[in-house]
Order: structure tokens, then sequence, then C-alpha cells
């Protein structure tokens, strides 16, 4: 029995066609590597030029340095502060500078006061002069302490902006500059005899 043996054209057309699909399959693989290399060496020179990774974003700051700064400041603000109000209170209850400054100041108007000088003289030179000395003397603590406390209140204005000062160096600072108008305004009404002034001799 004879075997005929037939082409068949449709089984040949499959299998060139399936060897054509893997053909550009392996074709879009080794072009998509290629392109993925490429990619990859890129950011790798763009990394050895800056010696930093081109995602990572470049504006990133250290917060441990941030804190560290604000730390810093609020250590300042708070010091001035406390020494508004110091020099508040040193204005209003007198310091040892103001005593010693009185005392000298009544040591020189009994030496250059005579006995014969009236009584009205007499009493100007050993007391007004020395009341006067103490009233100058707690003015100028009195603006010191105003300007301090200014100062601080004014002070994050020139500062990082989103920085908010600390409440209890706003209150303490607020208190440095009541103290200082009133130690100054005081200061200012003794030295013009508005009060206290002295007695009548006549």
């Amino acid at each position: 029995m004879g075997t005929t043996t037939v082409d068949e054209p449709g089984a040949e057309t499959g299998t060139e066609a399936r060897r054509d699909e893997q053909t550009v399959d392996v074709t879009k693989a080794d072009a998509a590597g290629a392109g993925t290399d490429e990619e990859t060496a890129a950011d790798a020179q763009d990394r050895d030029e800056d010696g930093t990774d081109p995602d990572e974003d470049e504006t990133d700051e250290n917060p441990a340095d941030d804190a560290a700064g604000e730390a810093d400041a609020g250590v300042g603000q708070g010091a001035a502060a406390v020494v508004s109000a110091g020099l508040g209170v040193v204005s209003l209850t007198g310091s040892w500078v103001g005593t010693v400054a009185a005392a000298r100041e009544t040591l020189v108007g009994q030496l250059e006061t005579s006995s014969t000088a009236t009584v009205a003289k007499q009493v100007k030179e050993v007391y007004g002069d020395a009341w006067a000395t103490t009233a100058l003397i707690g003015g100028l603590f009195a603006l010191a302490a105003l300007i301090v406390g200014v100062f601080v209140l004014v002070r994050p204005a020139f500062g990082a902006p989103g920085r908010p000062q600390a409440a209890w160096i706003k209150s303490v600072a607020w208190a440095g500059v009541s103290l200082g108008v009133v130690g100054l305004v005081l200061a200012v009404a003794k030295y013009s005899d508005v009060i206290l002034g002295l007695p009548s001799t006549g």
C-alpha cells in the first residue's frame, strides 16, 4: 500500500507566523532593555556629577538644624524679656547705683553750702539734688527696660517667618515694657518736682 506525501501550506504558514511573532517579541524586549540600560546609565552619570540622587529633593533641610535654630532664638529672646522685667523692677524699687549717687550728691551739697546760706538753699543743695539724682538713675533703668522689652516684642518681625514667639516670652516682655513706662513717668515727675517736691521753707 503506497504512501502519498502531501504538502500542507496551512501548517507551514502557521509555523512561520509563530516564528515571526517570536522574533518581534525578542526585538521589543531587546529594545526595552536597551532603553532601561540607557536611563540607568544617565541616572548614574547625573549622580556621579552632582554627588546626589537627582530624584531627591534638593530643598530638604535638616529638621535637627531647624529645631536648634528655634531653640537658640527662644533662649535669647526669653533672656532679654527677663532682663527687661528686671530693669523695670529696679527702676521702681531703686538700686545701689542710685543710692551711692544720691549719697554723693548729698555730701557735695554739704561741702559746697556754707553755714550762712539760706534754709531753702541748704535744703535744695543737700536734699533736692540728691532726690533728683535718684530719680535720674531710676529713669535710666526704666528707659533701658522699655527699650529691651520693645526689642523682644518686635524681634519676630525680623526673624524667619512661620516661627511664632512663645507666649511666656511675650508676657514677660510686656511686663518689662509696662514697668519701664511706669518707672519713666514717675522718674520724670519726681525730677521735675511734680510729685514729692521740696518742702516749703518760708
